[in-house]
């Protein structure tokens, strides 16, 4: 009864968790569709947020539904994009991206989470000039780093990194550029374990011991909050981000 109850529990969690990253989504859909239109061929953020619903199973249904309300075929939700800046402990620079229907709450909860783990909430610029934002298509272990390098530079991407303790090779490039280099390079039979366009920090800062984790603590809340999209960090948690 006890195993069964635990089984239960994991699966209601998992669930919860499924149902949390549908609404993330959802809500990318539509902000990408009232912005930019609800055709995904001539909107690229559409396109790339209904990649990734369907990535996580999504049915087309869900995804169509997203986009008729957020284009006034249907009756919807306004999302309005919120950027939030600030610290958490150890220096670490944070940067978290909200679409909301309610500001009040927003800044409100994502203020909590800061203060709650021994951050601050900063102003407008405090951080973002630590980080870049580019296009990443992850590879996994067993690609060929060479026929990637290869196919990246055709495809017109930037730069590719490899990382030999876990197999893994990416391939970066400009925002405005990763549709075409995504297509091309799956056109020349390479497809990525994950792509998106994110920011990423140009300089890691290492926090260890008691301080990773209270900024593993302060990451998590902030990405278990409803109306957060995306948190970022500069944050090396070494251990403690697998704790």
């Amino acid at each position: 009864m006890g195993r069964l109850m635990a089984i239960e529990g994991r699966k209601n969690a998992q669930d919860a968790k499924r149902g949390k990253v549908f609404t993330k989504i959802i809500r990318e859909i539509s902000t990408a569709a009232r912005l930019g239109g609800g055709d995904p061929k001539g909107n690229p953020r559409l396109r790339v947020a209904v990649d990734k619903g369907l990535a996580v199973n999504m049915s087309r249904d869900v995804i169509e539904r997203a986009i008729k309300k957020a284009t006034g075929e249907l009756e919807g939700v306004s999302y309005e994009e919120i950027r939030y800046e600030g610290y958490a402990p150890g220096g670490v620079a944070v940067i978290v991206d909200c679409l909301t229907d309610n500001k009040v709450r927003t800044v409100a909860d994502v203020r909590h989470a800061f203060n709650k783990c021994g951050g601050n909430l900063g102003t407008d610029g405090s951080v973002s000039f630590m980080f870049r934002k580019l296009g990443v298509l992850s590879f996994g272990p067993g690609s060929s780093e060479d026929a990637i390098t290869e196919a990246a530079i055709e495809a017109g991407a930037d730069d590719v990194q490899s990382y030999p303790d876990d197999g893994l090779v990416e391939v970066l490039c400009a925002p405005e550029s990763f549709e075409a280099v995504k297509s091309a390079m799956a056109a020349a039979g390479f497809t990525p374990l994950e792509a998106e366009v994110t920011m990423r920090a140009e300089n890691d800062i290492k926090v260890e011991g008691d301080v990773a984790l209270q900024v593993k603590k302060m990451l998590d809340m902030l990405e278990d909050l409803d109306d957060v999209q995306n948190v970022y960090s500069n944050a090396d948690l070494g251990d403690a981000a697998y704790s």
